[in-house]
């Protein structure tokens, strides 16, 4: 038996029957309405992950969840997209960016006489980027009479709660140092396993609900946008249409900071340079957009 009549077996001997026809169809829904593209491979973790929604729905059948999430505007629709999105995150990810931020980005801006800054956690998750990119900016002293900023956003409006409450495990929180550990506060009695960002860093943090497919509502410019391991559930012509839109809404000079994976889109966009370990800055002059 080959490997795509094993998995047709092996999902079919499940609770629920997901035929092809039925996969393709969910396919085709949440590639146009996120981007998010899922071939033959993710078709057991789609399975896995809609069969919890067909149980609490009381449904027997992937058909009629198909009838449910086909309107775009049933109330369905957004806890299908929330099954779906990927969510794996920590706190400092991909360190080299927030050092970069911390040696590079913000000493310079300073240099020009930058009094404000804008910065954009795209894809944030459950707020370990955008927390990340808040507490690096609180310990750097040379910042107290700047005005500082970050927009944070996911299409998953689940996610973002998680986000907004600032809430991690102790034991997530304790791979930081003791200087950054101190920008937590940790529960006791009830909540001893729990530590919560503080609200010196809750408060530079606007969270909203975005679909990096649709309308951008906001303007910019933004001095850095981070977008990593995002855009790599995109096919590639979904990843440089998007890196241009984030190169718009950058100032000249401004930063994108990508994952390991993604970066070779941004190399493709004419008014980007990559000027370190996937990081990209956006040029000045008639080839910036």
């Amino acid at each position: 038996m080959n490997s795509a009549l094993a998995a047709e077996s092996s999902i079919n001997a499940r609770e629920f029957e997901l035929t092809e026809s039925e996969f393709l169809r969910i396919r085709k829904i949440l590639k146009e309405r996120s981007g998010i593209d899922v071939d033959q491979s993710k078709r057991m973790l789609v399975y896995g992950r809609l069969a919890r929604r067909l149980r609490a729905l009381g449904l027997e059948r992937f058909a009629e969840y198909l009838a449910l999430i086909e309107d775009p505007l049933s109330a369905e629709s957004e806890q299908f997209q929330n099954a779906l999105t990927t969510n794996v995150t920590e706190l400092f990810r991909e360190e080299h960016h927030f050092e970069m931020l911390k040696s590079k980005v913000v000493p310079a801006a300073l240099k020009a006489g930058a009094k404000r800054l804008r910065l954009w956690s795209a894809g944030c998750s459950a707020g370990d980027e955008p927390y990340s990119i808040a507490l690096t900016l609180a310990r750097m002293p040379e910042l107290s009479g700047c005005d500082v900023k970050i927009l944070a956003t996911d299409i998953d409006s689940q996610i973002l709660e998680q986000a907004k409450a600032g809430v991690y495990d102790v034991e997530r929180v304790s791979k930081l140092d003791i200087e950054q550990r101190k920008f937590f506060s940790r529960g006791v009695g009830a909540n001893a396993g729990v530590a919560r960002v503080q609200e010196r860093l809750r408060s530079m943090i606007t969270f909203k609900q975005l679909n990096l497919q649709g309308p951008w509502p906001m303007q910019g410019p933004f001095d850095v946008i981070f977008c990593r391991n995002v855009v790599i559930y995109f096919d590639v012509p979904t990843r440089e249409r998007l890196v241009g839109r984030f190169a718009e809404l950058l100032r000249p000079g401004g930063y994108l900071f990508m994952g390991h994976s993604e970066s070779p889109s941004a190399n493709n966009e004419p008014s980007l340079k990559s000027c370190g370990k996937t990081a990209f800055i956006k040029l000045p002059g008639p080839e910036s957009r």
